[in-house]
């Protein structure tokens, strides 16, 4: 039952394999708990479709096109339980023999937003750009429902502000942050700490989606504008819900009117 007012969403939080199959069937088992408890958009973390530690070779024979079959999966999911499904896959590259690390938008009726990772995670001794190409430079993603704005972003896009004031420039009410936030010293407070700031600093939902240990940090959650800890997982395979209250970004930014009160654009640097 949705509470009047409100959107209830999901952050469901797994640990994605090398087996395509048996990742898609426990993302739908995630997705029927999820609408079970109300949630009319599930977002699942970075790398749902297909994913090894460390990366090798086998990335590009597990990459698909758009319009392949996990895509195909999560659309016949999203119409079985009138959901919408966020997630990230392999997609198959360009010329380029990396592939892309891309987050799909899915509802009843096919794809709604589609985005390719801007920032690869070339730090803490890990070179996913050996492996991925970077998005190209591109408006925002975005796609509505039920009167909510929703932005995408993934994972060490975190670390970047930049990504989130455009996607609140652009009137997102909601940022989704599919996620394979890796464990290590400090990091899950870095974690934390930007999702609850990328929320607070622009005054809006922020849904992070994470694996799970021993891989991920876990600590899957949903946050709101205020920076209030709505919902969260923990460290297990599971789902949490939360119920937006639409007008909670109306709200707290007419107390707190930062996006206005700002002297600084943001646009890309030389040479990006």
């Amino acid at each position: 039952m949705t509470v009047s007012g409100s959107t209830p969403i999901a952050v469901a939080q797994f640990a994605p394999a090398a087996d395509e199959a048996a990742n898609l069937r426990l993302m739908e088992q995630l997705i029927v708990t999820a609408v079970g408890r109300g949630a009319k958009l599930v977002v699942f973390p970075e790398y749902s479709s297909y994913f090894v530690d460390p990366f090798d070779a086998s990335l590009a024979d597990h990459a698909q096109d758009l319009d392949g079959p996990f895509t195909s999966a999560l659309t016949t999911f999203a119409s079985r339980h009138d959901v919408h499904v966020v997630a990230g896959l392999l997609e198959t590259g360009d010329s380029d023999p990396r592939v892309r690390n891309t987050v799909v938008a899915v509802g009843p009726n096919g794809v709604v937003a589609t985005y390719r990772k801007l920032h690869l995670y070339d730090a803490f001794g890990q070179r996913e750009s050996d492996w991925v190409q970077p998005g190209a430079l591109t408006g925002a993603e975005t796609f509505d429902v039920d009167g909510l704005r929703f932005g995408l972003m993934t994972c060490y896009d975190l670390r970047f502000p930049e990504v989130s004031r455009v996607l609140a420039d652009a009137g997102c009410d909601v940022i989704l942050v599919p996620s394979e936030w890796v464990r290590g010293p400090l990091k899950e407070h870095h974690w934390r700490t930007l999702v609850h700031a990328r929320a607070i600093e622009n005054t809006l939902f922020v849904a992070a989606a994470d694996h799970p240990p021993p891989l991920g940090v876990g600590s899957s959650m949903i946050v709101d504008p205020a920076g209030v800890e709505l919902a969260a997982v923990g460290t297990t395979t599971d789902v949490a819900v939360a119920y937006l209250d639409r007008d909670a970004v109306t709200r707290v930014r007419r107390v707190n009117p930062a996006l206005k009160l700002r002297r600084f654009a943001v646009g890309p640097r030389d040479g990006a």
